[in-house]
């Protein structure tokens, strides 16, 4: 078994492209996670941060989709 790594750009990746298959905008995640700017989850897709705990789990809500989707994609 392989230990996993997670890749920063490549959850990014995947965090923008569920938020176009779903239409969503970054202004409606930031005002649904209560942010007071986009800036972090511009972040997030552009791979320079990886989202907290508890906003993977907003998104995985969000997104109706589970944690391990938002962070490695479909394997």
């Amino acid at each position: 078994m392989k230990y996993p790594v997670l890749d920063a750009k490549a959850t990014g990746a995947h965090i923008k492209e569920l938020r176009i298959q779903l239409n969503i905008k970054v202004s409606d995640i930031a005002d649904y996670m209560g942010f007071e700017s986009e800036q972090a989850i511009y972040k997030w897709q552009r791979g320079e941060s990886l989202p907290a705990v508890d906003n993977l789990y907003a998104l995985s809500k969000l997104f109706n989709t589970t944690i391990d989707e938002i962070l490695v994609g479909e394997e």
